[in-house]
């Protein structure tokens, strides 16, 4: 039993908990290192393809999953416990010192680092109470103690709001982890590349990745479709972008009309359970194949920009093409699959497929037509924005032609089929996001900022004055100062009190065996060593 309660005094301790706090922050860096699952999973399966021999060792460590990892959820819960443990005595302590009054005056104020002595007209009782209203006008917090000699105590203090504001800080910091925690819980996130013209809904089947927190499921999504009519995009000579706006409708019940917004870069769509945000965009050519046949295929293939001028690349695949009327399939199979290189504005120089705008000042589509086995009914996946190489490594496509097209334009294969580039469609990438714990998080940036400054700002300081009556009637006052922590202002505050007191100084006795030295007003004068005198 005392070995659990040691280890919970040590658990729960500001040094144990900056420590953790310190090895979550290493523990996070892999999740910024390699990529993560929750993030991208083509990135992690791209990862894994480059590093055939680290990847399988970096998985079964959790790297590619570092934030649902059972290591850094242990550190993540033991942070959590130590921060409870260690703030709610804290508060506890804090509150009890906010109600309960100032300590009563040491009994040597004289040995404090600033100290001083006056004489007054007024009796004990009526002097201790100027002071006091004097030092409660400059918001001092006070206590007034009468004693059996006669004399009279005046305590008074300040700068609890530094504790205040460390505590707000610690609790700030909490509702980070709490709002964090919420959010891996509860959130959950998908990204979907729209063409102009279409529409997705809220459902897992039509993004093109998503993560789910662990207590989120498909099902529970909210409702709601969304349609990109137009995009357009503003950039400045250098080719930097500087305006993105997607022009779109939404409806959150399928018995209401559709609503229009403006979507824009850090403005997003805000519907109820999501958030629809705008993150990229690029060129979607439409092309038209005819094949041998006569038979014609329309399709609209976005391409994925591979530069910061939006040189883009991608692949159509027509694997029902060049099949005679009435036939399902042809053996060998004759299908179409087209890569292409897209400029929005031309390359002067030849032989370098670079864009050198972003924008469509004069757009060119290179293509490279292959014939053969696509490789679609092989069951194996595939990717939409590239051909399968195993097909072309073992001459099931082979490679007819290379040729570049203007809008308008078209091309006639070998086999006397064509193919026609009609134009581009836009298309944007949005990321839909609900996290629970946002709200609670950027309530808890806020309040760690605010606890900071008020922490750095508050000086904890104490003030006492001991009233004795003198041998005339009057009163002779003993006052004394200490700063709690480091606060070099307080020489001339303390010096404010003294003013406020008035009063003349007394003579200056030596009584027997005491130096002057240690009953003279110091002022602002501090001797390092000195303690509290029984504070």
């Amino acid at each position: 039993m005392r070995s659990v309660r040691a280890f919970w005094r040590w658990l729960t301790s500001m040094r144990t908990a900056l420590v953790l706090l310190l090895v979550l922050a290493i523990a996070a860096v892999p999740g910024s290192i390699f990529p993560q699952r929750a993030v991208s999973r083509e990135a992690v399966e791209k990862y894994i393809d480059e590093h055939p021999d680290l990847a399988p060792l970096l998985d079964r460590l959790w790297a590619f999953d570092v934030y649902a990892s059972p290591w850094f959820s242990a550190v993540y819960l033991l942070l959590f416990i130590s921060l409870v443990g260690c703030l709610v005595p804290r508060l506890r302590q804090h509150l009890a010192n906010l109600v309960k009054p100032p300590p009563d005056a040491p009994a040597r104020l004289e040995r404090l680092p600033h100290s001083t002595t006056r004489e007054v007209g007024q009796g004990p009782t009526e002097a201790a109470q100027t002071i006091r209203l004097a030092l409660r006008r400059s918001q001092w917090r006070t206590a007034l103690r009468s004693h059996a000699d006669g004399t009279v105590t005046v305590a008074a203090e300040k700068g609890y709001l530094k504790e205040t504001g460390n505590l707000l800080f610690h609790f700030a910091l909490l509702s980070l982890l709490v709002g964090l925690a919420w959010g891996a819980w509860y959130g959950w996130h998908g990204n979907r590349l729209v063409v102009a013209g279409e529409e997705f809904c809220n459902t897992l089947q039509q993004y093109d990745e998503y993560s789910l927190g662990a207590r989120t499921s498909g099902d529970r999504l909210p409702p709601f479709c969304v349609t990109l009519h137009d995009f357009q995009a503003e950039f400045l000579d250098t080719g930097q972008p500087a305006r993105y706006v997607a022009d779109v409708s939404y409806v959150e019940d399928l018995g209401e009309a559709p609503r229009s917004w403006t979507l824009q870069v850090n403005h997003p769509l805000r519907l109820s359970g999501a958030n629809v945000y705008l993150i990229g965009h690029g060129y979607a050519p439409v092309l038209r194949y005819t094949d041998q046949y006569g038979q014609v295929f329309t399709t609209t293939v976005p391409f994925l920009p591979v530069d910061g001028m939006l040189t883009s690349e991608g692949v159509a695949k027509f694997p029902y093409a060049n099949v005679p009327p009435g036939q399902t399939s042809t053996d060998p199979p004759a299908q179409l699959g087209l890569t292409g290189v897209y400029q929005p504005t031309a390359n002067p120089e030849p032989g370098v497929p670079a864009s050198i705008f972003p924008a469509e000042r004069d757009p060119v589509l290179t293509l490279t037509a292959w014939q053969g086995d696509l490789g679609l009914g092989s069951g194996a996946p595939q990717s939409v924005y590239a051909l399968d190489q195993r097909q072309i490594a073992l001459g099931r496509l082979t490679q007819v032609g290379t040729e570049t097209l203007r809008p308008g334009e078209s091309w006639t294969l070998p086999d006397g089929s064509t193919v026609e580039f009609l134009g581009t469609r836009p298309w944007i990438t949005v990321s839909v996001r609900h996290d629970p714990g946002q709200g609670l998080m950027l309530f808890g940036a806020g309040a760690v900022l605010v606890g900071l400054m008020v922490s750095l700002s508050g000086k904890r300081r104490r003030v006492w004055a001991r009233i004795r009556p003198a041998d005339d009637g009057g009163s002779l006052i003993t006052l004394g100062g200490l700063a709690r922590t480091e606060y070099p202002g307080f020489a001339d505050e303390f010096a404010r009190v003294v003013a406020q007191v008035g009063g003349a100084s007394p003579p200056e006795r030596e009584p027997a065996g005491v130096s002057n030295a240690g009953v003279r007003e110091r002022g602002a004068s501090a001797r390092p060593g000195v303690d509290e005198a029984k504070d």
